[in-house]
């Protein structure tokens, strides 16, 4: 959740580009990054962001040089490990807007463990996981979202691993935030915005192009390759019906305890579909499932819920412990309850 400005001296109105570095960007050209971090600074221009108290903090991969392109704090730690960073910059400083950047294999293979704990304790952070479905800074090889059958360098005969779905992930770790969105869609800086707001942790998985090693892996999200984009997306919108489509006319419906596709012709209208509930853990993990090209994929807000944040919990227990002893010195708590002594 942004911070707001408590201070009585009003603070100049940042631009997008303020919130740029002035470090040269060197991912490939073509790559999604670009469009992700272009709608990052918007959003953080529009939110009244302040850059002095806000951190972003990395691990490792293509995606994790984006503290270098922000002109704010930021942190560019160890394969995996950003979640253990980020957690400790926010608890030590639960005044600091922290986003936490990380890719398919960075926080699903490497750091998955990390990345499980840091979504249960619920601090009041965001990470943004860029999934391109491969690694790309080390040229190429199949990642843990990659499709079964995926032939790369470490996998010449093709991969026989099922592919992770990082949604599925986010909410069986109890998350209170989970959306999904593509790097050039129009809906990200939408999406980037309610993950910011959200008070918690909130996840966002954005399918990002890596146009050199898995050039067009979404192309059925972008609209690349001559599909077309609305036919196979599902935009989410609170309180509405699952309705998608070019023309608006396929949506989705219950079919038993089953997902269904269905025409809205001969009957069927739009008061037999599902109606998005963001608030319901179980259709968001049944929307977090549809796949390609048997279902359209869902784009935006698939769950929120409130939840005390892990670091409001720790403030209240530190001061709950001094109260119950407000004069005591670190040698009184060190020697507190029972002790031992080593003898010679």
């Amino acid at each position: 959740m942004i911070s707001p400005n408590t201070k009585d001296t009003p603070l100049a109105v940042l631009k997008a580009k303020d919130f740029a570095s002035d470090q040269d960007v060197r991912w490939c050209p073509g790559c999604g990054d670009y469009a992700i971090l272009k709608q990052t600074q918007k959003v953080l221009a529009d939110l009244a962001a302040r850059r002095e108290n806000t951190v972003f903090v990395a691990g490792i991969g293509c995606s994790s040089r984006f503290p270098y392109y922000m002109s704010t704090y930021g942190f560019h730690t160890i394969h995996g490990r950003g979640p253990a960073i980020a957690s400790g910059v926010k608890i030590a400083n639960p005044e600091l807007d922290v986003w936490l950047v990380t890719g398919d294999g960075d926080g699903l293979s490497i750091g998955g463990n990390h990345l499980m704990h840091v979504l249960r304790r619920n601090l009041d952070l965001n990470i943004m996981l860029f999934n391109n479905r491969i690694y790309g800074l080390t040229k190429g090889q199949y990642s843990p979202t990659s499709e079964t059958g995926k032939k790369t360098p470490s996998t010449p005969l093709g991969s026989l691993d099922r592919p992770l779905a990082p949604l599925s992930i986010a909410l069986a770790a109890e998350a209170t935030f989970v959306a999904r969105s593509v790097d050039i869609d129009k809906n990200l800086t939408d999406v980037l915005t309610a993950a910011a707001k959200h008070h918690g942790t909130s996840f966002v998985e954005i399918y990002q192009d890596c146009n050199v090693f898995n050039h067009e892996a979404f192309a059925h999200a972008t609209g690349r390759k001559g599909l077309e984009k609305e036919e196979n997306l599902l935009r989410l919108e609170a309180g509405k019906p699952m309705v998608f489509g070019k023309n608006r006319d396929r949506g989705i419906r219950m079919s038993g305890t089953k997902l269904e596709v269905v025409e809205l012709v001969d009957g069927v209208t739009e008061d037999d579909l599902l109606v998005h509930d963001p608030t319901d853990r179980n259709l968001a993990f049944m929307l977090a499932r549809m796949s390609y090209p048997e279902f359209p994929e869902a784009v935006g807000v698939l769950f929120e819920s409130e939840c005390a944040t892990y670091e409001d919990l720790v403030t209240q227990q530190v001061e709950m412990a001094k109260a119950k002893r407000p004069n005591a010195t670190l040698r009184d708590l060190l020697h507190a309850g029972e002790t031992f002594t080593v003898e010679p």
